[in-house]
């Protein structure tokens, strides 16, 4: 694996195409080491997504911008659970009460970087909605809407561009916080040191980090399918995945070469 130049406490490690697949598998071993806190987590997103669908049902673009802020927070919302990763490799016993310790204020770095995912998701689901609605042949105002409208008989290719659109903007947020939270939990970095270790650690691992990318989004869009059920085991997987990603993406400088 190749290093970026180091900083005073860490550098960014390359790593292989197929290294999230071990991610994932280190990550399921952190939810059978300890699955209470993760499914505690689970069960609280699963209810909150069908509690949306209940509320919303009938407002597409509420629900859209709901569910695309809930996949932008989510890593924020983790963060417990990447405290209980971070115990495990420890070699300790974390509990619940590990998770719920992380949200203490201490300070508000993390706050302050939830704030700036959800002014990011905000602005998504506001493009999308000007996009749908000032081109779209017909009005959009429910799920069966958009796909009727949209995605089957639309001509213009109108979902084509409303999916690149999508991805231009995910793009550069997934990049600039694939690793940030868990970094920021993990050290006394600034939310700016962390941004960049992130945005450092897409540019050294495209393929890896686009592989991490997909496997987050479909396995996400999977729990949601399934009544919102699959979020309980989910939700704490794709957390505990992201600490091991962390780990593997970011390094002690001090520790670097034994790489």
């Amino acid at each position: 694996m190749t290093s970026a130049p180091s900083s005073r406490h860490f550098v960014v490690r390359a790593v292989p195409l197929l290294q999230p697949l071990r991610w994932l598998a280190l990550g399921w071993g952190d939810l059978l080491r300890c699955p209470v806190p993760g499914l505690v987590h689970g069960l609280v997103s699963a209810l909150f997504g069908a509690a949306l669908v209940l509320l919303a049902r009938d407002r597409f673009w509420f629900l859209a911008g709901a569910f695309s802020g809930f996949l932008l927070v989510a890593p924020l919302v983790a963060t417990g659970l990447y405290a209980v990763s971070r115990e495990l490799e420890r070699g300790g016993r974390p509990t619940l009460a590990t998770a719920l310790a992380a949200w203490r204020p201490r300070d508000s770095r993390l706050v302050r970087f939830g704030l700036l995912l959800a002014v990011a998701g905000t602005g998504w689901v506001l493009t999308s909605a000007a996009l749908i609605t000032r081109f779209a042949r017909a009005p959009v105002l429910s799920p069966s809407d958009f796909l009727q409208v949209v995605v089957v008989s639309d001509p213009s290719r109108l979902f084509e561009i409303w999916l690149l659109l999508g991805s231009v903007l995910a793009a550069p947020m997934f990049a600039s916080s694939v690793v940030a939270i868990p970094m920021l939990l993990d050290r006394p970095v600034t939310v700016l040191s962390a941004v960049g270790a992130s945005v450092n650690a897409s540019l050294l691992s495209p393929a890896a980090l686009a592989l991490w990318a997909t496997l987050i989004l479909v396995i996400s869009m999977l729990g949601m399918a399934t009544v919102m059920l699959g979020l309980v085991v989910a939700v704490p997987w794709l957390a505990h995945s992201s600490w091991h990603a962390y780990r593997d993406l970011i390094q002690p400088a001090e520790t670097a070469g034994d790489s």
